[in-house]
């Protein structure tokens, strides 16, 4: 899979990870924590050596933070809502700033 793959994938879990939190946390939440955990993965397997400018600046930020929410999300975020804003719209940056790179 290629990196541009990758990244879309990434940004397709980080939708529907927040369309589940704002729809229903808590009915939710084991499916949530199951696809935060499969995200770490897809992250982990972009090889960050290969990034570029201006997507390398994009993802680095993205990564700061992806931090901060997946820790929101074990713990439970206390405005669900903006938490899962913050997932969709890093869902769709990522998703625009694909074109940035070579397929």
């Amino acid at each position: 899979m290629d990196t541009k793959a990758k990244i879309l994938d990434i940004a397709m879990n980080l939708n529907r990870i927040g369309n589940w939190a704002a729809d229903d946390f808590d009915g939710k939440e084991k499916r949530i924590r199951m696809f935060l955990d499969q995200t770490n993965g897809y992250i982990e397997s972009v090889p960050k050596s290969s990034l570029r400018e201006p997507f390398k600046k994009t993802f680095d930020r993205f990564l700061e933070e992806y931090d901060v929410l997946k820790h929101e999300g074990e713990k439970k975020p206390t405005d669900t809502l903006a938490w899962a804003e913050r997932l969709m719209t890093w869902g769709n940056i990522l998703t625009h700033r694909t074109q940035l790179l070579k397929s």
